[in-house]
């Protein structure tokens, strides 16, 4: 049988990995990668549909991507940024999440 002393050691690190994992959760990053191929309407389009953003932060953060080569276009959690980035793939934009 664990002593007490051990036990709630184990129970701190444990809670202590979950609160990691959490915060690591809420850090993921939308990015979006510039090419030669989409149009500015179609990525501020899309950016707009998919991202939730409005006209003018779309308009910007596309041509932050034009000049720049990539931009972060939206951060949160994992779960929420995730189905985000397959619809931009699936619309022909370069996209990938980086926490």
């Amino acid at each position: 049988m664990m002593n007490d002393a051990w036990a709630q050691e184990l129970e701190e690190v444990l809670l202590e990995e979950i609160e990691d994992e959490v915060r690591s959760e809420d850090n993921a990053q939308l990015i979006v990668f510039n090419d030669d191929f989409n149009t500015f309407d179609w990525v501020i389009e899309s950016f707009i549909d998919i991202c939730n953003h409005t006209f003018e932060q779309a308009e910007q953060l596309s041509l932050i991507v034009h000049f720049k080569g990539k931009a972060t276009v939206k951060t949160g959690a994992f779960s929420v940024v995730k189905p985000m980035k397959d619809n931009l793939i699936d619309r022909g934009i370069s996209a990938v999440i980086e926490k």
